[in-house]
């Protein structure tokens, strides 16, 4: 990926800067806006309806009497994931709670502009849950597949989209219509809708944003990319240890290190990449990587500390880890039977009751193997136990109002990102005294 000079970010802020001034006037749903070389954010207000209909796509379709939507962002407003700038809260908050599904945002955009200047449109960077976009009744493209009962979700990237060109310097009119679905699985107290406005401007200026976007994008899961191949490479210096002809067994060990590779690379991969899709995202993730890389973790550290194989232990493992893929399916709003609620809620809180169980697990299996390995490794290996819980059970840490994310230098750092990479360094050093533990008694 080709990282933007400073020259070009520079070139960026003196456009944006330019273009907040009082030169260039926000748009409206009849907007007149003078572009040079600039980009404008596109925040409204927009003309705004629930449902769909392919007529509302024209540019000849009267939207008078639909609600008016300001996406125009408080200052240094940004998204809670990767730091975004620019985010506004969704639908469910502007009067449309609990409403999943279709609806349109149109505006009318009257652009001055020099002879021969390409325009360019840098669409919205973050969309629950995926988009498509009409210029003039023309579908330019988004980020979903629109073919099916329902579209197929994609993770929303930065892209561009050129504008219709003309010869000569004068007054150009488009009409910009953006068809959003919204899937039951991103439904919050804040989704729906475009959470970040497009851009207009010339295509110059939209290709630096859209390398800026990008940009903050990468850094933003550039950690959930590196952390799983450390996790691999742990996984076989753990494989190692096996070859040492040892006793003790590590195979929980080496699958709970690569499923929670695995966990943790579905994030890269769905917002880097068009190939996972929300619904893929969601089995895996929710439903079955999850509760399997807990019930790996759990015996993985009984296995580490060397704690008696009890039976009753394994049982209740497997079926409290059965029982958790099975409710978290039926829990799911995509999972028949559809409609009901009551059903589904209660299979929720039925999840929420067995993490907590898993979690009783998890702190029983790291007191007992401090008490049994009351050394300086043992102490080592249960601090390496509570970070890779951190992340673990993130849910149950925000419940209890520990905060998730921060934001150093403009970008998301997740809780989980700082315990898994402390752990990796920690865990790295207690293969390697378990190493030399065995190479001695040799």
């Amino acid at each position: 990926m080709r990282r933007p000079s400073l020259c070009v970010l520079l070139h960026l802020f003196a456009a944006l800067v330019i273009a907040s001034g009082g030169a260039l006037a926000q748009p409206s749903p009849n907007a007149h806006i003078t572009l040079g070389h600039s980009t404008v954010p596109l925040n409204g207000p927009w003309r705004f309806h629930v449902g769909d209909d392919a007529r509302w796509a024209s540019p000849d379709f009267d939207d008078s009497a639909w609600e008016a939507v300001d996406l125009t962002p408080a200052p240094g407003a940004h998204d809670g994931d990767v730091g975004l700038p620019g985010y506004v809260t969704g639908w469910s908050q502007r009067g449309h709670a609990g409403y999943t599904g279709y609806a349109w945002y149109r505006m009318k955009v009257t652009v001055e502009s020099d002879a021969g200047t390409p325009l360019a449109l840098a669409g919205p960077t973050l969309v629950d849950s995926t988009y498509q976009l009409y210029v003039d009744g023309k579908l330019l493209g988004g980020s979903g597949v629109f073919t099916g009962a329902s579209p197929t979700v994609y993770g929303v990237r930065p892209t561009k989209f050129s504008l219709p060109q003309t010869s000569s310097a004068g007054t150009q009119t488009f009409v910009v219509a953006i068809r959003v679905w919204m899937d039951p699985v991103d439904a919050s107290s804040e989704s729906g809708g475009m959470h970040v406005a497009p851009t207009m401007g010339d295509a110059e200026g939209i290709d630096r944003l859209v390398q800026v976007q990008w940009l903050q994008t990468f850094k933003g899961y550039v950690v959930d990319a590196i952390e799983p191949l450390a996790f691999v490479l742990l996984a076989c210096m753990v494989l190692g240890l096996i070859a040492s002809r040892t006793r003790d067994s590590y195979r929980w060990l080496v699958a709970a290190l690569l499923l929670l590779a695995l966990l943790r690379v579905h994030q890269v991969l769905f917002y880097w990449t068009p190939y996972l899709s929300l619904r893929c995202y969601d089995v895996t993730v929710t439903v079955l990587l999850r509760p399997l890389a807990l019930a790996a973790w759990t015996l993985a550290w009984r296995d580490w500390f060397r704690l008696p194989a009890s039976p009753w232990w394994g049982r209740a493992i497997s079926v409290l880890t059965a029982a958790y893929i099975a409710l978290a399916l039926i829990g799911r709003p995509w999972f028949p039977p559809y409609d009901a609620h009551g059903l589904k809620a209660a299979a929720d809180v039925a999840v929420q009751c067995i993490r907590l169980a898993f979690v009783a697990l998890y702190l029983w299996t790291l007191g007992a193997g401090v008490l049994r390995s009351a050394s300086a490794s043992g102490c080592l290996a249960a601090i390496a136990a509570i970070l890779v819980g951190i992340g673990l059970f993130a849910t149950e840490l925000n419940a209890i109002g520990i905060p998730g994310i921060w934001f150093p230098y403009g970008t998301g750092v997740a809780r989980g990102q700082y315990a898994y990479a402390a752990f990796i360094a920690l865990f790295f050093v207690l293969i390697l005294v378990r190493s030399a533990g065995y190479a001695r008694r040799r």
